[in-house]
């Protein structure tokens, strides 16, 4: 059986940054541009969304063992806030780390690891201004423990990331270097080293965006301005699996969620300066897929 693709909500600039809440079963995200953070019920088919004052917001992960408490990207900040879910502005704002200072660079994408850990990366401009980011002036960080560490340097736009625990790997991807790169990671020391590509984009019109892993340590990977979701072996370069089409172009993410963690949650962007297919700047579920994923890690402070 085909998958079923639903479009749950529309009329975003950049939904990005998907989180599958497994405890709430509820889906948060951002809209980059509108700077907002978001949250989708699928029980109930509610959404709400919080202002961040004037702001790109880049990521929405929950603190963990912290009720209404997230951690957040807000331009070069990473920022603690609180939000009920339901208001339209959060109660509180608190910044943790500052980077790149004295430059253009604002966080994008970013992830949790098991040990709580976020990473997160810059690129050398904003969402608006895409054509004309300064090249190579980002860095992909980790914020843990009052502590600001630099992995890799030279990054044109820090994006997908993803962690795969068991064969101790780390998959990241740099949007403009059309690939995704493998490093071995150290889950204690919070280290990756070793890097080699394991997939890479031949098609220069499209980019590597978004990713998440299923139970069985392949790559989903959101492909921008292609309309397509990829379903990546990592052990076997350049193997795409699967295919999901989607009736938008600007594919930004995906996460698993659902209450088995069978449901492929997809987020896309609505640049009106690019294709932008039939539903842009929408979040989707893809369902009958008979994959599972595997559950969000959150921030510890």
């Amino acid at each position: 059986m085909a998958p079923v693709i639903e479009k749950l909500v529309d009329g975003f600039e950049v939904a990005e940054g998907p989180h599958w809440d497994h405890k709430k079963q509820c889906l948060y995200f951002v809209d980059f541009v509108e700077g907002t953070i978001c949250k989708y019920v699928p029980s109930t088919k509610k959404f709400t969304k919080a202002k961040i004052g004037d702001y790109n917001v880049s990521l929405v992960i929950p603190v963990k063992n912290k009720n209404n408490e997230f951690v957040v990207g807000l331009n070069n900040s990473v920022a603690v806030v609180e939000w009920d879910g339901e208001s339209p502005n959060v109660s509180s704002v608190k910044k943790l780390y500052e980077v790149d200072v004295g430059t253009p660079n604002i966080l994008n994408d970013g992830k949790c690891d098991k040990k709580g850990r976020l990473w997160a990366g810059t690129m050398g401009g904003t969402p608006r201004t895409l054509n004309e980011l300064v090249p190579e002036n980002g860095t992909l960080y980790s914020f843990s423990n009052n502590t600001t560490t630099p992995h890799r340097t030279g990054v044109n736009l820090s994006n997908g990331l993803a962690f795969d625990y068991k064969r101790g790997k780390m998959y990241y991807t740099d949007t403009f270097s059309f690939k995704v790169d493998q490093y071995d990671f150290d889950i204690i020391e919070g280290t990756i080293s070793n890097m080699k590509t394991i997939f890479t984009i031949t098609n220069e019109e499209n980019f590597c965006d978004g990713m998440t892993l299923d139970a069985d340590g392949n790559i989903w990977l959101a492909v921008f301005a292609s309309s397509r979701v990829y379903q990546i072996d990592p052990s076997k370069p350049d193997t795409v699996l699967r295919t999901v089409e989607l009736p938008a172009a600007q594919i930004t993410s995906v996460a698993f969620g659902g209450p088995n963690l069978d449901e492929l949650y997809v987020t896309s962007a609505h640049f009106t300066d690019r294709p932008t297919g039939e539903s842009p700047g929408s979040i989707f579920r893809v369902t009958g897929l008979n994959i599972k994923g595997l559950p969000a890690d959150e921030f510890i402070i």
